[in-house]
């Protein structure tokens, strides 16, 4: 604990706005939260926006009005999401920014370094596929992460670009982040390509997911694509050779880093006080209080570590994998 110990927390609630569960990942966040919670002897409470941002704000009226002591937002846009912010500052409730950037100096800002997942993302993808042509699958336009993505990505391919090596002859924004969005964006992109597509730099294992339907539906199988978050059919995909990378963010630190900091914020540390916190300027300027944690590429060279950590079973990794990569061989 970084304040205080349980006894402070023992009063405590701690309340969490999710998004929406749709992606695999959330509810291993959500088991975190929940464990450092209890940890620490505070209570959760927690809502589904189920993808709408106007619902967001509503759940977030519900959990004032529930007399959370904390609130850990996940946003659905991060636009949408000010009156929320405003409200929790009204009541002098602190907010802890989950994962994804709410601009506002009032919110603590807790993620993964996203530009540098961006990064991962393309420089996997360029080790593999190092010419010819690029499709980019990004996230939410309404996500802030989908950008600091595609920037991360662009500076590791601007030298392929520039050079002619690589050329990005599709891009496109995947709504919501739903596989199902991204699939129909790869299916437009190849048939606008004539299928002449060499690799796919798609934002997040989801839309990694919808990109490979895509591309197996045309029977283009080995194609490089990336993704994140260490989903476990992505990390399947990895051990079958159908995706290239997914950056791994290991949502239980996470969540467990937003438990913490929620309950020291709500008994009274300053954002100053937080460990591991630094001092950080958004894209348009706000100076905000954050904390980055470091994410790692996981490729077909080191699978095992995800395994050795406990992320996933072998027998999830390699299903219908035969003399694939360690530990699938």
């Amino acid at each position: 604990m970084m304040l205080g110990g349980a006894a402070l927390a023992a009063d405590l609630t701690v309340g969490v706005s999710w998004s929406n569960f749709q992606e695999e990942r959330w509810k291993t966040d959500e088991a975190a939260i929940v464990g450092a919670l209890e940890a620490a002897g505070a209570d959760y409470v927690s809502a589904d926006a189920q993808s709408s941002s106007a619902k967001q704000l509503s759940d977030i009226e519900s959990l004032i009005a529930q007399g959370v002591d904390a609130l850990i937002i996940l946003a659905q846009d991060a636009q949408a999401i000010g009156p929320a912010v405003q409200a929790a500052a009204d009541e002098g409730i602190p907010v802890v920014a989950y994962d994804r950037l709410i601009e506002d100096n009032r919110a603590f800002y807790l993620t993964f370094d996203n530009v540098e997942v961006g990064r991962m993302q393309a420089r996997a993808v360029l080790e593999a596929q190092p010419e010819g042509n690029y499709v980019m699958i990004k996230g939410s336009p309404t996500d802030p992460n989908a950008d600091f993505l595609r920037g991360g990505q662009q500076e590791v391919l601007q030298a392929a670009i520039d050079s002619g090596k690589i050329t990005i002859v599709g891009e496109a924004y995947t709504d919501g982040w739903l596989p199902a969005n991204a699939q129909r964006n790869m299916e437009q992109i190849l048939t606008a390509s004539d299928n002449k597509v060499d690799a796919v730099v798609a934002s997040n294992d989801g839309t990694a997911g919808g990109a490979v339907a895509a591309l197996t539906a045309q029977g283009m199988d080995g194609i490089p694509v990336s993704g994140q978050d260490g989903d476990h059919a992505a990390l399947n995909r990895v051990a079958k050779g159908t995706q290239t990378v997914s950056v791994w963010k290991d949502a239980r630190d996470l969540g467990q880093a937003a438990g913490e900091i929620a309950v020291a914020l709500a008994g009274g540390s300053s954002m100053e006080d937080i460990e591991g916190r630094t001092e950080w300027t958004s894209p348009s300027g706000t100076t905000m209080n954050a904390r980055f944690l470091a994410p790692v590429p996981v490729t077909k060279d080191n699978l095992t570590a995800v395994v050795d950590a406990g992320w996933i079973s072998k027998d999830a990794l390699c299903q219908g994998v035969s003399g694939g990569p360690a530990p699938c061989n």
